[in-house]
């Protein structure tokens, strides 16, 4: 049996062409998750902790403001329902350990965070699988929260407040 030594380059060729593009799609993924990890940090200062690691990490907001968020629709929440962020902001999720609690099967464990930047409160979404919507537009990136945004996670839905 003689095998055709151009058809067998070929195929190893094509091996080749083809490891290197998964290596080129790891390396890309790679690249795009530590980029996006070293410009929440940059950008947002210390990882969220604790609430009052937050609170003293967090700039004084404008004076007079007491930002927090009011239930317009939520499982477990009457509407009415307000949840004050402080000067230090909160975390949502469906975590336990989280400051507002999301029972929503779209929510994350750690879904969403809202924290002070200079005088303004915003609002992120932490890698979650369904994403944060603010205004009916799902989050890209930290956004700068103002009076009666709404804050949609899956079928629950806040109005922000100052």
């Amino acid at each position: 049996m003689t095998t055709d030594p151009v058809a067998v380059a070929l195929k190893f060729a094509f091996l080749i062409v083809l490891y290197l593009f998964l290596l080129w799609v790891a390396r890309s993924s790679l690249r795009d998750l530590s980029r996006h990890e070293d410009a929440s940090i940059v950008a947002e200062g210390p990882a969220p902790g604790g609430r009052e690691e937050r609170r003293r990490a967090g700039a004084e907001l404008r004076a007079g403001v007491q930002p927090r968020l009011e239930v317009v629709a939520a499982m477990g929440h009457e509407p009415g329902t307000v949840f004050d962020l402080g000067d230090g902001g909160a975390t949502m999720g469906r975590s336990s350990g989280a400051d507002i609690e999301v029972d929503d099967p779209f929510a994350s464990s750690a879904h969403a965070r809202i924290f002070p930047r200079g005088d303004f409160m915003f609002i992120e979404d932490m890698g979650s699988t369904n994403g944060t919507f603010l205004n009916g537009r799902q989050l890209k990136r930290a956004e700068q929260l103002k009076m009666a945004d709404k804050i949609r996670i899956g079928d629950t839905e806040w109005r922000y407040q100052e």
